[in-house]
């Protein structure tokens, strides 16, 4: 996350906002009130877990990306479009993190990233982070990460719920991303293969590269809060516009910590299956 992250901070809220989360956190005869996008299983299953729901917290950053030079013939790493995606999910995770913090969260819970295109400009994108802010009704604090923010999550209620049973807690949200030029075929190459049965190395090699750097850049990520593994890990593929060669591998997951020698782990063939009201699980 960006360095200039402060815990309470509300510097880079809209003032709207920040007085609306501050009026849910209730004052005087004026009681708490939480919003929520929790379905009716995972609000419950949170509740059985310890935590109380908060309200729903949002980032966003509007993101113009800028002009990266690439070769026509070589498969390459794009830097300039690699930090600019990386850039604006993290501007709009951060802001959610400021949310959950002006609610008094530990975390953040069912984490979605998600994102829009605007015709007002060439290369303009929103990036949204959209959550529910969450607190541990008995160990307030505690959940935090070491750095004193609410830990986020991409996992949802029943996830968090069989998490915590298993003996592990969520640490962050892992990011890793990667903008790659894949080489176009020459001539002669396209030629060679009309009409034939070949693997295609080039693309071959260079989607396996960038889906590589992804992943890599995600592990580094979840090592770095403190994380000892990654659950509900995935690798979304995007083009963006940038040109039928041009593509962004993007790596997200939970980083999750055993939940520390005081926690009561329980045996993994003792943790239930969490089945929802329409009986599937």
């Amino acid at each position: 996350m960006p360095d200039n992250y402060t815990p309470g901070s509300t510097a880079n809220l809209p003032a709207g906002a920040a007085d609306r989360l501050r009026r849910m956190r209730g004052t005087g005869p004026t009681p708490a009130f939480f919003t929520s996008d929790l379905s009716i299983d995972e609000f419950l299953l949170v509740e059985q877990a310890g935590f109380e729901a908060l309200g729903l917290v949002l980032g966003s950053s509007i993101y113009h990306v800028g002009f990266q030079w690439q070769k026509w013939s070589v498969s390459q790493e794009l830097p300039v479009l690699t930090h600019a995606m990386y850039q604006a999910r993290e501007l709009a995770v951060t802001r959610m993190e400021e949310e959950a913090d002006l609610l008094g969260a530990d975390g953040v819970v069912g984490v979605r990233l998600v994102f829009k295109q605007y015709a007002m400009d060439e290369g303009v994108l929103e990036f949204q982070a959209i959550g529910t802010a969450i607190r541990h009704r008995e160990q307030a604090g505690s959940l935090r990460t070491k750095d004193n923010r609410p830990f986020t999550s991409d996992l949802s209620g029943q996830d968090l719920w069989k998490l915590l049973q298993g003996g592990y807690r969520p640490v962050s949200l892992a990011m890793g991303a990667c903008v790659y030029h894949i080489a176009h075929l020459s001539f002669m190459q396209a030629l060679k293969q009309v009409g034939r049965n070949q693997e295609m190395v080039v693309y071959t090699e260079a989607t396996y590269a960038a889906r590589e750097l992804a992943l890599e850049r995600m592990q580094a990520e979840a090592v770095e809060r403190g994380g000892v593994g990654i659950v509900g890990a995935r690798v979304e593929e995007s083009n963006w516009g940038w040109g039928a060669n041009a593509i962004e591998f993007f790596a997200v997951g939970t980083a999750v910590a055993p939940a520390g020698t005081g926690a009561v782990r329980t045996p993994l063939e003792n943790v239930q299956k969490v089945v929802t009201f329409d009986g599937t699980a």
